[in-house]
């Protein structure tokens, strides 16, 4: 028994227990090290990706909004109903039927960090290039239907049986909505309507040398 503790207590003995120790230090140490790879992979993602992420909201607010009317302009033709489609700030579209103070039927809402506004820098006439799109108006308002009907900047459209899009006293209702992301100018949209028809289309903004332009999407 006394032999068999000196061989225990031999230095041999004490030199593997160290190791033993210092190899659940190294394991705990490479297991941080992980750990803090793992986070700062994780950070670099969520950053590198808020710009395809931003992107995204820019993208999915254009859809919404042109489907939205391009719905609502189908749906009173199909029902033989008037539907009445309203832009407020920051965000929102709101459906209803026959009147503004119609049963509401639908409300779509921007995410928010897209609202309905003017940056500084587009095109602000409606017959020098680069125009405003489709010509309509001067960028003077973020909402601007109602052109040639007073001074513009209406914010409602009226869809009609007939497929038109009027005003509340029955004017055929051209104009635009602009929207985007706040201090961002080429996440600007814009989507533009002709009464005779209701006919929609959409617009981005892009830079041409020294001026920006819109193009059709």
């Amino acid at each position: 028994m006394f032999e068999q503790h000196i061989r225990n207590d031999s230095p041999g003995h004490r030199s593997s227990l160290s190791l033993r120790e210092s190899s659940g230090w190294s394991l705990i140490e490479m297991m941080t090290v992980l750990a803090i790879t793992l986070t700062l992979a994780s950070i670099t993602t969520v950053v590198s990706l808020q710009p395809v992420l931003k992107q995204q909201r820019i993208n999915t607010s254009y859809n919404d909004i042109l489907t939205t009317l391009r719905h609502v302009h189908d749906q009173a033709a199909a029902d033989m109903r008037v539907y009445v489609v309203s832009f407020a700030t920051p965000g929102t579209v709101t459906v209803t039927q026959n009147t503004l103070a119609g049963p509401l039927l639908l409300t779509t809402t921007l995410p928010a960090d897209v609202t309905f506004h003017l940056e500084a820098g587009l095109p602000n006439s409606p017959t020098v290039a680069p125009t405003t799109p489709d010509g309509f108006g001067s960028a003077g308002f973020a909402m601007d239907f109602n052109q040639g009907i007073g001074a513009g900047g209406g914010t409602t459209i009226y869809f009609q049986p007939d497929g038109t899009a009027t005003d509340i006293n029955g004017n055929l209702n051209n104009g635009v909505v602009y929207f985007g992301r706040p201090g961002d100018l080429y996440s600007s949209r814009a989507i533009t309507l002709w009464g005779t028809t209701g006919r929609l289309r959409g617009w981005r903004l892009y830079p041409n040398g020294a001026q920006n332009v819109w193009r059709q999407q």
